[in-house]
């Protein structure tokens, strides 16, 4: 069994004006993809070796495998992350109540999450999270995809700050990506990510 592209829950020109249908087309099918035949092809290899009894590459191979599943997976969640402004909801019932618990106010949230997504070193994303064993929402910054990742966080909400999610549409300007990404947030998805989480 492969890793295949998931089923987007919209059309590419339905995240428009804050995404444009060329941005989420080139994201998604050239990029998203990539991850998916990296982590494929590495799966593929593997499997040659150990038919024929070949020497692997433990080290390289654990890494590049590693990078390709993160960025694969997190664009998974990007995507189901994404609606139509005009179905993105706002926070409410209890992730807004723990929202509230832990950062005071949905406004400080957004600024906190906007704050470690621009000052993400080079390539990477934002990440909110829920910590299982405290039961916090945590912020994190994910280099690359698979760096400073917390293997006891559930994923709630996340940002793909890689220049390719938004170059076509905003150049460098990451700051004005960040604020149009609010417009397109799908807080049902995040809600129901937090209920399963809990």
């Amino acid at each position: 069994m492969n890793y295949t592209l998931p089923k987007l829950q919209y059309k590419y020109k339905d995240l428009e004006p804050y995404m444009s249908e060329e941005q989420l087309t080139i994201h998604y099918t050239k990029h998203h993809q990539a991850y998916v035949n990296g982590a494929n092809g590495i799966f593929d290899k593997l499997d040659k070796a150990r038919k024929d009894n070949s020497e692997v590459d433990v080290k390289a191979v654990a890494k590049e495998l590693s990078f390709n599943i993160a960025g694969h997976q997190l664009h998974s969640l990007f995507w189901n992350n994404l609606s139509p402004a005009s179905k993105s909801g706002k926070p409410k019932d209890e992730l807004l109540k723990a929202i509230n618990a832990q950062f005071g106010s949905v406004e400080r949230f957004k600024s906190e999450f906007t704050k470690a997504a621009q000052t993400v070193e080079g390539s990477g994303w934002a990440a909110l999270g829920y910590d299982v064993p405290t039961g916090r929402l945590v912020i994190m910054q994910i280099e690359k995809h698979n760096v400073n990742v917390n293997p006891e966080m559930k994923i709630l909400l996340v940002v793909d700050v890689f220049e390719h999610a938004y170059y076509v549409d905003y150049k460098n300007d990451r700051a004005k990506f960040l604020e149009a990404f609010w417009n397109i947030v799908n807080w049902y998805e995040v809600e129901e990510r937090f209920e399963e989480a809990k």
